[in-house]
């Protein structure tokens, strides 16, 4: 059995799960190797959910204990789930296994990163004083109605379609600020798939008014009402982002990066990027999936119940990047 906190120490991941496992925001298709657990090694597709060619098996994530990274060497080895020759994307993941992945991959193609800080709130600050909003402002849960706009404004809109964004403020909880003269989106947030708080955008002309904090202080219980613990990704240079989610009592816990990778065939020739073939699991191969009792194996791996929200609990109506920008 592979512990717990080998999991939880990559939250990410962690809340990955839980999300899929309770919400189903999305549909993802997790492998294992074929020596699991003795090789601790979980791919999960799609990474995002606008993948090239609409292949979903053209974006993944990692999980890999760091104390047994060597396992990542058996993506090495994978042929049949992945096509090394096509562009790939990988979410945000740990640094240390996108490391040992690039000693692999540095032999294929480039790997372009974009990176990213975990933090984690274990302890919400409530000392907080915050000002009042204004009377010509309010806060109110996201709807169906508000969707094209959050897409619009999210900085990520490339590798994530607005279908997610429409599911997300139906199933978890999204909260944004609004004129209440024009009905105009002035800032928002939301629980997104892998189980971050979705980065926050406040429109230029409305920072500075404290709305910043006022949405991740509210989103932040939300969250911790719903049984899932809150992080968020924070770009190492926006010191705006990390001191506002300090002050909440967000800490930062582990360096990951979100990665394009383009093989070497396709940077030198320009060759329009082929079609990537339909994958079928070879039970002889190192990976295999996990389809029957997912639920079952995934919730004792992680320690996750999928029933644990309160009794009559209502579910709140409300996806990647988590690169904050606010505010």
């Amino acid at each position: 059995m592979l512990p717990l906190n080998d999991i939880e120490a990559n939250n990410d991941f962690h809340q990955t799960i839980r999300t899929y496992l309770n919400d189903r925001v999305w549909d993802f298709k997790f492998y294992v190797s074929k020596e699991w657990p003795k090789k601790p090694i979980i791919l999960h597709f799609p990474g995002c959910t606008l993948t090239p060619n609409n292949n979903i098996y053209q974006s993944f994530g990692i999980f890999c204990p760091s104390e047994q990274i060597e396992h990542v060497d058996l993506m090495s080895t994978e042929d049949v789930l992945i096509d090394w020759q096509q562009p790939l994307y990988l979410n945000f993941t740990h640094i240390a296994i996108m490391n040992r992945l690039d000693d692999f991959y540095k032999k294929i193609g480039l790997m372009e990163r974009l990176e990213g800080d975990i933090y984690v709130c274990n302890k919400l600050n409530t000392d907080l004083e915050l000002d009042e909003l204004s009377a010509e402002a309010e806060m109110r849960q996201l709807t169906v109605d508000d969707v094209k706009r959050i897409h619009d404004l999210y900085p990520a809109n490339e590798i994530e379609c607005v279908d997610v964004f429409e599911i997300l403020v139906k199933v978890l909880p999204g909260l944004g600020i609004f004129r209440k003269d024009t009905n105009e989106l002035a800032a928002w947030m939301v629980h997104s798939y892998y189980g971050a708080m979705f980065s926050m955008q406040t429109r230029p002309h409305y920072r500075r008014l404290g709305y910043g904090i006022r949405l991740a202080t509210a989103l932040t219980k939300l969250v911790i009402e719903r049984g899932y613990q809150p992080f968020v990704v924070i770009r190492p240079q926006n010191e705006a982002s990390r001191c506002l989610y300090t002050k909440l009592g967000f800490e930062k816990v582990y360096e990951t990066c979100r990665v394009k990778m383009t093989p070497n065939c396709l940077q030198t020739n320009g060759a329009h990027e082929p079609t990537a073939p339909e994958f079928e699991v070879d039970d002889n191969k190192e990976n295999k999936p996990i389809d029957e009792g997912i639920e079952d194996m995934l919730a004792e791996k992680c320690d996750i119940s999928k029933g644990n929200e309160a009794a009559g609990q209502e579910k709140f109506s409300t996806t990647d990047e988590g690169i904050e920008e606010d505010k």
